[in-house]
Order: C-alpha cells, then sequence, then structure tokens
C-alpha cells in the first residue's frame, strides 16, 4: 500500500501551445496573456495528466518545451462525432439563435444524461445544425513552450478553496475575474477552453 502523502502544488505557468501538423510545423492555437498565467492546484486532475507530469517537478523560474502526442492530449478524431441536429433546438422565443449559433463557433452542450461538453457548429442547413463533438484539438500533437511563473506548496485555504470551487462555488481556477467565465478548461484541459458560448443545453 502506497502511504507516500502527495504535496499539491500552486502552479502559474505562461506559456505558448502550438498543434503540429504532419511534417512536425507547429501553429500557434493558444497563448497566455501577458500578466495572465494559467494557474492551477496540482493532484485535483484539472488539467492534461501528461502536461501536468511535466510541469509539477519544475521550480519557479524554470522554463520547459514539450511535446504531447494524441493520446496524450485529447484522443484520436473521430469521425462518427460529427452529428446533426435538429435546428429548432436552437430557438428562443421561435427565433433560431444566430448570434451564438454560427459556423465555428464553439458551442456548450449538455446531454440526456446531464452530462456537459462543448461542441463546434461545421454546418447549418434549413432544417440541421451539423455539430463536431471532438475536441477542437482532437487528433492533434501538441508542443508547449513557456515557463514557470511560481510553483510551491498550496496552502490550506487555497486547497480548500479549490475544494469549494469544484463543488460550485466558483469557477475553481484561480483568476481573479470569473464574471463572464475564466477561460480555463480544467476538467480536460491544458489551457483555456474557449468558452463564451450560448449555455444552451441539450
Amino acid at each position: 500500500m502506497d502511504t507516500e502523502k502527495k504535496i499539491i502544488k500552486y502552479i502559474a505557468v505562461s506559456y505558448k501551445l502550438y498543434a503540429l501538423d504532419e511534417e512536425g510545423k507547429g501553429h500557434l492555437v493558444e497563448q497566455t496573456t501577458q500578466g495572465k498565467p494559467f494557474l492551477f492546484l496540482s493532484e485535483f486532475g484539472l488539467t492534461l495528466p501528461a502536461f501536468e507530469e511535466n510541469i509539477k517537478s519544475l521550480a519557479t523560474g524554470d522554463t520547459f518545451d514539450f511535446t504531447l502526442n494524441e493520446d496524450q492530449a485529447y484522443g484520436e478524431y473521430e469521425e462518427e462525432r460529427v452529428v446533426e441536429l435538429d435546428k429548432a433546438i436552437f430557438t428562443i422565443n421561435n427565433h433560431f439563435d444566430h448570434e451564438h449559433i454560427r459556423k465555428g463557433a464553439i458551442v456548450p452542450l449538455q446531454n440526456e444524461d446531464g452530462n456537459h461538453f462543448l461542441a463546434q457548429v461545421v454546418d447549418i442547413t434549413d432544417d440541421k445544425v451539423v455539430m463536431d463533438l471532438n475536441h477542437p484539438l482532437a487528433g492533434k500533437k501538441l508542443n508547449f513552450k513557456g515557463s514557470v511563473e511560481e510553483s510551491r506548496e498550496a496552502t490550506t485555504e487555497e486547497i480548500q478553496g479549490m475544494i469549494n470551487r469544484m463543488s460550485g462555488e466558483g469557477c475553481g481556477c484561480g483568476c481573479d475575474d470569473c464574471e463572464n467565465g475564466c477561460g480555463h478548461d480544467h476538467k480536460d484541459g491544458c489551457g483555456h477552453d474557449h468558452k463564451g458560448g450560448c449555455g444552451h443545453c441539450h
């Protein structure tokens, strides 16, 4: 039996994320902004496991440059996860929600089991909305380059605060401004999740 107590760390990183094409060329898809690093606590499953494993052993001031394959990131792209939904689902007061349901938009959805997930609008026809349920970075190798702004043992208050937020009392990201969503996809993310969708639950 493993009785070793894991140290929960408070980690802040600034990084650029590149998606690699078949030739290995990187295309920038995301980066933290100046003065606003990505904050998380380790051991909570808030980031991609492979991302956390590469980061949590580093110290404040360290730099990093590592690549995750598809299996370590968001898995293979699956064609069967592109589905057609009735356009009527996305109506508000009998009017189609053109503001949020448009080609390329990332939309938060909910299935009949109550599970939440994001989907991208691929196409809109007369009576259907074609949605891609694959993660936007599915099928991609991801290269992270950046630096550790802060890495230390988390305080009891920070740990308790994270537990409270994960139970529904806040966004859980450690961001100062959560009024419009913190933008971090902690459940399965390395960083940001492109929030700002319409909030439809289907």
